[in-house]
């Protein structure tokens, strides 16, 4: 499912211009802005950062348990012992 999370979002991302990517986005509660940034800043601090500290989570997780950690971004030392 992760995968194919990604995946779709890859596909949405590559269909976006810079200039689109360089609009403002909102968040809102109840009707009022919270705070505004560009578009291209709430992908990487919300979506991208995001999904990297919660990986690394999940390598603790697993090396605490004495689980070999697989490789997210390339081979892992458990994976080249």
């Amino acid at each position: 499912m992760f995968d194919k999370n990604i995946a779709a979002a890859r596909a949405t991302l590559v269909g976006i211009s810079d200039a689109d990517l360089m609009k403002p986005w909102s968040m809102m509660k109840a009707g009022q802005v919270m705070f505004t940034m560009p578009k291209i800043a709430v992908v990487r601090s919300f979506l991208m950062n995001h999904n990297i500290h919660h990986r690394a989570q999940l390598g603790v997780y697993l090396r605490l348990n004495n689980i070999a950690v697989p490789g997210h971004y390339g081979p892992s030392a458990d994976e080249t012992m």
